[in-house]
């Protein structure tokens, strides 16, 4: 049966109260490749033609310059890329959050897999930052009892992924045992409240970091992680981030 008749059948039953019944015995498609074969409309790309012009000179903007190419997967448990984001998050969120709260953003917590592209050494545009973060995530902040801080601790220790995170320390031993988390060189104290900077999808559970759901209070800032890149890079001018000592194996 052909789709288009089928559903013009059930129309016209619909609407001429029709009593017989109708059913649906198979339905057939065929898939369409949209590529550039197809012919365009010249009236359409006429009229989007000045706003596309417009959108592709603002996202080709230099906004900084990389001194070297970054990529989340050069290094192990922290890489450059993943650090300069973490460390980005904290530098302009903790100013917005203690204006609001009086408090200070104890901690930042990113994820590795939301990192989408690479830096590459030269320019930095508009562009970069979409590539890097094309989602609309924002920044949150958790507070967090620190029973659950050492919960997040656990989470990295067992991931062993290079999560991106800032002002927390993380070192293990040869077999991936913990010899030492702190929190601003600070051993975590599990009667102390802390106040963890991520993003909502993180928060929402996403990754299977559930412990985030177990805060007592929640701070949303409104601040795109994307736009915080952007206006991260027209601060800074120039980019040199590196792979340090904050979440290391001891061998």
């Amino acid at each position: 049966m052909n789709f288009k008749y089928f559903i013009l059948g059930v129309y016209i039953c619909f609407f001429s109260s029709c009593k017989q019944e109708t059913h649906l015995s198979k339905i057939e498609g065929k898939r369409i490749e949209i590529n550039d074969t197809l012919s365009s409309n010249q009236a359409i790309e006429d009229y989007i033609k000045p706003y596309r012009e417009h959108v592709e000179k603002d996202l080709d903007s230099v906004l900084a310059y990389s001194v070297d190419t970054y990529t989340k997967n050069n290094g192990d448990l922290n890489t450059a890329i993943g650090n300069f984001m973490a460390d980005a998050v904290f530098e302009l969120s903790n100013p917005i959050f203690k204006s609001r709260t009086g408090k200070d953003i104890d901690m930042v917590l990113l994820n590795h897999g939301g990192i989408r592209s690479i830096i590459s050494k030269g320019d930095i545009t508009t562009r970069t930052a979409y590539e890097i973060m094309p989602f609309d995530n924002i920044v949150v902040v958790a507070e967090l009892k620190g029973t659950y801080v050492l919960d997040l601790v656990s989470y990295l220790q067992n991931a062993r992924r290079a999560h991106p995170i800032s002002k927390l320390n993380i070192k293990l031993g040869s077999n991936f045992e913990l010899i030492e988390a702190t929190i601003n060189k600070e051993p975590i104290d599990v009667n102390r409240t802390y106040y963890v900077a991520t993003n909502d999808f993180l928060m929402n559970g996403g990754d299977r970091m559930t412990f985030l759901k177990k805060r007592d209070s929640l701070y949303v800032l409104d601040y795109k992680i994307r736009n915080l890149l952007i206006d991260y890079f027209k601060k800074v001018d120039t980019i040199n981030p590196v792979i340090d000592d904050r979440f290391i194996q001891i061998k």
